[in-house]
């Protein structure tokens, strides 16, 4: 029989002596405790003396599952760096203090330093209306980084690893019978000392595009009184077809058997009440649904309860977004990406979420709002979060504010390729992220990889593309941001997204029949703030000298995105970037959040004008003319006359000056060879590199390494139109685009002569090489700038240098004003 009292759980009176001895250590530790206090920022933001430890983050942080009764467990720990395997200090009080929950190498922390391994101490009291051992408490956190174990009174209750996942513990039978109970978390993380994924954090950042770490706690601690049935996650998906949204309450089990009422508001008003079972999809009707969108984030309130037996054991309440993504061909018969079955250009920056202040952490929720808020302000529709994630309470702002979000993984460190264990672990983290984050309303679209970094093989990016679509059959995939460039292993063709970089850009990927094409990221133009810049001086992809200047190329560059909206299908277009960063100088504010570099007003006009004018009719793409007929060309060199400095055209008049060339023998006749240091350079511009063009010449090579030469390019003042060209990277002949090649199958020979032909089709938007009279590759490739410098035999242009001097000999270059058909170039490879 049962005693009138509360009966008190067994667990807890067993653990009385050792709250006895917590409470003892922690009265005394506190009597002659560490004061805290900011490190100093090197730039403060405009939150920053807005933080203390009594308000360090402490809004309620789980906004899509909200229960009544909770806790926060942000502001002042205990802290002290640790020894790798060091056992936890258990009632043994640390040195140091440190402000959760920002990173501890941020100012903010009052740490201000890198440690691969720490330990956190603090107390908490439990409420008791709260009723825990009739009730179970679970403790949270948002996200550690990188391996974390917490202890509750001695006893490990939790392990995790990933530092941008979110985990939770039930730590009911870890709690002494009352009083302060001690929580301890140990961290490890050893950054890019690793293949942790680690976005663009670095030990050591490198004043370029990577930057200080973020260790440690780095979201909001907290804890919660649940019931033992209970709701752990939902699972929503809008269902435009039937105006319903699938609802599944996932209990982990807890709750087998039992009910689930869900009621739909608008407002007061009831939209829908449903019934169904915890841990089964429900159909919950939404009836003259309004639609999410950009201009009109309208969201429907969700209150749902949990019972057993028709009575409550859960209640919480949630939201959610009637929208969907989709795609659909534009007037043009091209593939496009849509909004509620709509044409709708993403016109998008790149939001890295770093802080002066806080590294990683928003000083203050007003902070975390404020780069969303001034997304709107400057007329952009989609946020691109780039190689980290947020709180909860970040994706809820954007699902407020009107903001679709793409929404990367987190890559591993750049060099080299990951081992197998790395691998693994990097899918693990990818499929947490996705299982995540897939309820709100505004992420719209994953990316798995970025440029190829920690890509281990083409592959199995398709798989993982393939994977993280069948989890989450709602969103595109775009499994590879920036598949032209930088470390890139090359298109796996998977996915529902290609995606380009180019800077100042923008890129110009054509959809294929299967995927809609995105500008990735573009733009990157630069200016110094005196006063405002993480180390007093920085870069950018093209640097400005003033806000005018700076406004006037952005407004040109975003004229040019809707060329290529309209030309080349793109349906997105990404800027970097939102702000500053480090010592990347290319925000629209400068790091500190202090100053507007642009002219906002000309920015949101261009904005909406390309949002408007890109409607999917097409457009803007000139149609070649029909070129000179015949193999003769326009322009050719033979390359016969055996002496002196000019080699004379055989068809026109641009006889082309040699420099540091020797005559030799060639495939017919003669041929010049250059020995890396030397060019003929025709003195005019051969090509319109806006319309179609082909190139052919003999070549043949004197050594096949690491280092790129180039047969025959044409000048802009800063890099090469085209490079007909043997790519070092690949090993490979190759007809290249600066970020985009079409690549030979197979390594040439030293010393044997070969054909090579570079098309540029410009009605069909692809560029093509032809090896020995057969095609051996294609790239999609849309519009092109006209350039109007002169056309050269034996080297290339980057970045207004001569580069990629040809080491061997070549003869009969030929220049077309028009795209060769397949039967010509082979005629021209026989003769």
């Amino acid at each position: 029989m049962l005693s009138s009292r509360r009966a008190v759980p067994r667990f807890l009176t067993t653990a009385a002596a050792l709250a006895s001895a917590l409470l003892m250590t922690t009265s005394a530790a506190t009597a002659a405790a560490p004061q805290w206090s900011p490190a100093k920022p090197r730039m403060v933001t405009p939150w920053t003396h807005q933080v203390g430890p009594d308000n360090a983050l402490p809004e309620y942080p789980r906004p899509q599952l909200v229960r009544k009764d909770w806790q926060n467990l942000n502001g002042l720990w205990e802290f002290a760096g640790a020894a790798p395997g060091q056992a936890p200090p258990v009632g043994k009080p640390l040195a140091e203090r440190i402000l959760v929950p920002y990173p501890t190498e941020s100012a903010l922390s009052g740490i201000q330093r890198h440690e691969d391994n720490m330990f956190y101490r603090r107390t908490f009291t439990v409420p008791r209306n709260w009723k825990i051992g009739e009730n179970r408490l679970k403790l949270n956190f948002g996200a550690v980084d990188y391996k974390a174990v917490v202890w509750v009174n001695g006893k490990q209750v939790a392990t995790h690893q990933g530092g941008y996942g979110a985990f939770s513990a039930d730590v009911t039978s870890a709690l002494t019978a009352s009083g302060p109970q001690e929580l301890i978390v140990g961290v490890e993380d050893r950054a890019d000392a690793t293949w942790q994924p680690v976005g663009k954090q670095r030990l050591v950042p490198d004043r370029g595009i990577f930057y200080e770490g973020a260790s440690g706690i780095w979201q909001t601690v907290w804890m919660e009184p649940v019931a033992p049935a209970r709701a752990e996650t939902l699972e929503m998906v809008p269902d435009l077809r039937t105006g319903s949204l699938k609802l599944t309450v996932d209990t982990g089990g807890s709750a087998a058997g039992h009910t689930v009422e869900a009621v739909v508001r608008d407002g007061r008003r009831v939209v829908s009440r449903t019934e169904g079972r915890a841990d089964q999809p429900m159909s919950l009707p939404v009836p003259q649904t309004k639609l999410w969108t950009p201009d009109t984030p309208f969201l429907y309130d969700l209150d749902v309860v949990v019972k057993d037996r028709n009575r409550p054991v859960d209640r919480f309440s949630s939201y959610f977004g009637m929208r969907e993504i989709g795609s659909t061909r534009g007037k043009d018969g091209k593939l496009r990406l849509t909004l509620n079955g709509k044409i709708l250009f993403q016109m998008s920056t790149l939001d890295q979420g770093y802080w002066p202040d806080g590294i990683y952490t928003a000083p203050t929720d007003a902070a975390l709002r404020f780069d969303l808020e001034q997304h709107k302000v400057l007329g952009f529709n989609t946020v691109r979060k780039h190689i980290k994630t947020e709180p909860d309470r970040w994706y809820h702002h954007a699902d407020k504010l009107g903001l679709l979000v793409w929404q990367d993984m987190p890559s591993m460190k750049t060099g080299g390729r990951p081992p197998a264990d790395a691998q693994q672990q990097f899918e693990r983290e990818l499929q947490e992220l996705v299982r995540q984050k897939k309820n709100w309303t505004s992420v719209i679209g994953w990316i798995p990889f970025n440029e190829g970094w920690g890509e281990w093989d083409r592959q199995a990016t398709g798989r993982i593309a393939d994977a993280v679509r069948a989890q989450d059959p709602s969103r595109p995939v775009n499994a590879h941001s920036g598949v032209n460039c930088c470390d890139s292993l090359g298109d796996s063709g998977k996915g529902q997204v290609l995606d380009w970089h180019a800077y100042p850009g923008p890129a110009k990927p054509m959809p294929d029949a299967t995927r809609a094409a995105i500008d990735g990221e573009h733009g990157g133009y630069g200016l110094e703030v005196e006063g405002h810049m993480w180390f007093g001086e920085g870069h950018a992809y093209e640097m400005v000298k003033d806000k005018d200047t700076l406004t006037k190329r952005y407004v040109q560059n975003q004229k040019d995105v809707l060329a290529a909206a309209r030309g080349c299908a793109i349906s997105g277009a990404i800027y970097t970037q939102i702000t500053d960063v480090e010592h990347e100088v290319n925000g629209f504010f400068t790091y500190d959040r202090q100053v507007k570099k642009m002219d906002f007003g000309q920015v949101r006009a261009v904005n909406e004008e390309v949002i408007r004018g890109a409607d999917g009719s097409g457009g803007g793409q000139p149609e070649p003319g029909p070129g000179t007929p015949g193999l003769n060309g326009v322009h050719a060199y033979k390359f016969d006359e055996g002496g002196g400095t000019t080699a004379t055209d055989a068809v026109g008049k641009a006889h082309a000056a040699l420099t540091n060339a020797t005559w030799t023998g060639g495939v017919t006749g003669g041929a010049v060879s250059f020995a890396g240091n030397g060019h003929a350079d025709t003195g005019t511009t051969q090509v319109d590199t806006s319309s179609s063009y082909s190139v052919s010449a003999w070549v043949k090579l004197d050594e096949a390494g690491g280092a790129f030469q180039t047969v025959v390019s044409q000048d802009t003042g800063r890099d090469s139109a085209f490079f007909l060209q043997y790519s070092g990277q690949e090993q490979r002949w190759a007809m290249s685009f600066v970020g985009l090649r079409a690549l030979s199958p197979t390594k040439p020979e030293v010393g044997k002569w070969y054909h090579l032909t570079g098309v540029r089709d410009a009605k069909a938007g692809t560029l093509s090489l032809y090896v020995d009279g057969a095609k051996a590759a294609e790239q999609n490739a849309c519009m092109v700038a006209k350039s109007t410098g002169n056309t050269v035999i034996g080297r290339g242009q980057y970045g207004g240098n001569q580069v990629d001097h040809l080491k061997g000999a070549v003869d009969d270059v030929r220049v077309f004003d028009r795209a060769l058909s397949p039967a010509e170039i082979a005629t021209l490879a026989r003769k």
